[in-house]
């Protein structure tokens, strides 16, 4: 059955992958992005099926208009892909203030954003599928990633409280946490290195930027593979919850929630009899 896609960040990586699969299977796509000239280009051009629509994941005016737009064009929204982030990395004492605060603006304000201006839509329809990309960082720390990290367990975070406020709607969620894809997430268009220097942390610092660039274009992970899974997954009638994607985000995330187990365990002795000696109050 053909649905309609909106997706953010449909200008470069998992994006475009994304919109230009939907498209070919069929469905009505809307591909925004900042830069709608990018997007149409990243697309191959004019489409019957396509509606390209500038949006700023900062400005919630524009996802109110974007949202406007795509129910003008196709009359409904069915999935709703949040995939636009940015990438800060540092140690947590070299990325400044400011920057903190635009990772958070950008990875978890912005989807935000674009969720509120969708839900009223889904809500209405009493159907809908939220689906956004979080990251193994979401779920593991990371060295050199506080910031990133910091924003991707917010998304986490939202998304299982979100799951249960529009269950009742008929609206369903997925939380994606892809491993290393070519996604062009660690390009410099998407990737801030910190603004920062901290004389304990210089030496590790360098040597973290010199290696996230040679890993740029070196990830395992397909984004195209990635795509097409996720199409799969909207066609389900009932989505999962969490999808971990990638043999190195499996593996990583297996073993975190091993570890955390063996927290859980490890913190009996003294974290159960904690309650007050009259009982309840």
């Amino acid at each position: 059955m053909s649905k309609v896609f909106f997706i953010t960040g449909a200008g470069r990586g998992l994006g475009v992958d994304v919109a230009r699969q939907a498209l070919e299977n069929g469905h009505q796509v809307v591909a925004t992005g900042r830069r709608p000239d990018t997007v149409l280009k990243a697309l191959g051009g004019e489409h019957d099926n396509l509606l390209v629509a500038a949006l700023d994941l900062t400005d919630p005016a524009t996802a109110d208009a974007a949202v406007t737009a795509a129910v003008d064009r196709f009359g409904r929204i069915d999935v709703l892909v949040n995939n636009a982030a940015n990438f800060y990395a540092g140690y947590f004492e070299v990325v400044s203030d400011q920057q903190m605060r635009q990772q958070i603006e950008t990875n978890v304000f912005g989807p935000m954003n674009v969720t509120r201006a969708v839900l009223p839509v889904m809500r209405k329809q009493r159907a809908g599928h939220i689906m956004t990309i979080s990251s193994l960082a979401g779920l593991v720390g990371q060295e050199f990633t506080a910031a990133y990290t910091t924003s991707k367990f917010a998304v986490e975070g939202w998304m299982e409280a979100l799951h249960l406020d529009v269950a009742p709607f008929g609206i369903r969620t997925t939380t994606v946490e892809p491993g290393f894809f070519r996604t062009e997430l660690l390009v410099e268009a998407s990737t801030t290195w910190p603004e920062l220097t901290v004389d304990d942390y210089a030496e590790n610092t360098a040597a973290q930027i010199a290696g996230w660039k040679t890993m740029n274009g070196q990830q395992a992970g397909a984004p195209a593979k990635l795509a097409e899974v996720l199409l799969k997954i909207a066609g389900q009638a009932e989505p999962p919850v969490r999808f971990v994607a990638g043999a190195d985000a499996i593996a990583s995330i297996e073993a975190h929630a091993k570890e955390l187990l063996a927290q859980v365990d490890a913190s009996r002795a003294l974290g159960m009899d904690l309650a007050h000696d009259d009982g309840p109050a």
